[in-house]
């Protein structure tokens, strides 16, 4: 058992794509969070200009 254990420890095949996949995943969200930010500020720009040509 001590043996089995010790292998699954030392095993590193897969490591590798879960570390990608968690870059992908925060930089997924960094993404989403600009886009959102983005959209807010233009939204704001769009009101303001409104508001200012009437």
């Amino acid at each position: 058992m001590k043996l089995m254990l010790s292998r699954f420890i030392r095993e590193e095949h897969g490591s590798t794509a879960l570390e990608y996949g968690l870059i992908a995943a925060g930089l997924s969200i960094a993404i989403v969070t600009v886009l959102a930010q983005i959209a807010t500020t233009f939204a704001r720009l769009k009101a303001t200009a409104a508001a200012a040509s009437n």
